[in-house]
């Protein structure tokens, strides 16, 4: 009876021993894997966990050193990574939330314009990926991410933007009075200070500008000092922002630039966002009057679509071309037939500058005499009869400063306006860092 019961007792004494090993095990497997995944921030409803920082780390890594710039200290890499992966979260969680989604067909398009812009098809494109240790998949989303970034801000931001003649005006005015037409190709630093800052707090902010000027003022590389210090949203790709010329720089900056030869440093910069750095990376001087070859072109346009299929559209010019031929008048065959918007004006497109129409129909265009009516052309708007009128040069000096004032003050105001709407967008939005628990 002693053996009886004794046998039992030792069976589940050892089976007790070897289901706590296992669930030890099992603990200790489930520790490596919450260890692997831990949460490094949370963001409003989403979170960001220390594999997925790794990876992003890697990535930008990988790609600063292709660059060959000199990568700054671990954990602040670390933390500026974060910090851009959080905005990142906020961006695409809003697009989300408003029903902005990229899909698949546009996805495609775009992932085959970037392999044929690298020379390589699809399948040589995914294969060089891979051996840059980069799945196709994550690739993919990441291309998907960053046009949905892209759609955001020009719907958020740039599509807001409204500039007015009179913005114009002023702006070539102060260019003008600037009596400057030097360009630089600027490098900036920002330590962030806001007017609100603490006394306390700006000293501290105040001496992390001077430590990173003393740096580079002992030859140290403005990229890496930038990926250190900068708290600009370029700061790991080096902080450069381009050509500027001297009516889109703030004239804080210009006033400390002009004087600055290629390669030299500013002083130390104070505005209501923070301190700054400068460097001129390079300079060069003003432009040249512009003269632009223009053309007088007019045009017949048969266009094909679900109810006029392309044989159809080329059965009918055909026989437009006949008639132009056998002397009928351009003018009078364009407003008849024509499809396109400038029939009532017998198909005249007036003066048309190069890159105004598309490269098919510039090329024939271009190669024709005066008065001279072209074969029929196909191009992706339908299929064309041209003839050219008149060609001259003319002086648009005006027109592009124009333009290009706009276009500047376009750039200068949608930078600024999206960095104030990403700082709302943070400030709005539920944000914990946990980075800090790791160490």
């Amino acid at each position: 009876m002693f053996k009886s019961t004794f046998k039992p007792t030792i069976v589940l004494l050892i089976s007790l021993f070897l289901f706590s090993s296992a669930l030890l095990a099992d603990q200790s497997k489930q520790g490596e894997i919450l260890k692997m995944d831990r949460i490094v921030a949370i963001v409003d409803q989403v979170v960001i966990t220390e594999k997925e920082l790794a990876g992003r780390i890697k990535t930008v890594t990988t790609q600063l050193e292709k660059q060959g710039t000199e990568l700054p200290p671990p954990a602040i890499l670390e933390k500026q990574i974060l910090e851009r992966m959080i905005t990142d979260r906020l961006q695409l969680q809003l697009a989300s939330q408003t029903g902005l989604r990229i899909d698949d067909n546009q996805l495609d398009k775009t992932i085959e314009r970037i392999a044929g812009q690298n020379k390589m098809d699809i399948p040589t494109f995914k294969k060089a990926l891979l051996e840059d240790g980069i799945q196709y998949r994550k690739f993919r989303e990441d291309i998907r991410n960053e046009i949905t970034l892209a759609r955001l801000r020009e719907r958020e931001v740039d599509n807001r933007i409204n500039i007015t003649e009179s913005e114009i005006d002023s702006f070539i005015a102060m260019q003008s009075a600037s009596n400057s037409t030097d360009e630089f190709e600027i490098s900036h630093i920002l330590i962030r200070a806001g007017e609100d800052t603490a006394p306390e707090d700006l000293k501290k902010l105040r001496v992390k500008a001077e430590d990173a000027l003393a740096q580079l003022q002992t030859g140290k590389d403005f990229a890496k000092i930038s990926a250190s210090f900068s708290d600009a949203p370029n700061a790991l790709e080096g902080g450069g922002l381009g050509w500027k010329s001297g009516s889109q720089i703030p004239a804080l900056f210009l006033e400390a630039l002009k004087p600055l030869k290629a390669g030299e440093l500013s002083s130390i910069l104070r505005s209501p966002n923070g301190f700054h750095i400068l460097k001129v990376t390079n300079r060069r001087g003003g432009s040249s009057p512009l003269v632009v070859g223009q053309t007088h072109v007019r045009h017949v346009l048969i266009k094909f679509s679900e109810v006029v299929s392309e044989k159809d559209a080329l059965t009918r010019i055909v026989s437009i071309k006949e008639r132009l031929d056998n002397g009928e008048k351009f003018e009078d065959l364009a407003r008849q037939y024509s499809d396109d918007g400038s029939a009532k004006s017998g198909g005249d497109l007036s003066w048309v500058n190069p890159g105004d129409t598309v490269p098919e129909f510039e090329k024939i265009m271009n190669v024709l005499a005066l008065g001279e009516i072209s074969n029929i052309i196909k191009t992706q708007f339908g299929l064309h009869v041209i003839q050219v009128l008149e060609r001259r040069n003319q002086d648009m000096t005006k027109e592009a400063a124009r333009i290009k004032a706009r276009q500047e003050i376009r750039a200068r105001k949608s930078d600024e306006a999206f960095q104030d709407w990403v700082r709302e967008l943070r400030d709005r939005a539920f944000v914990e860092l946990r980075l800090e628990d790791k160490y």
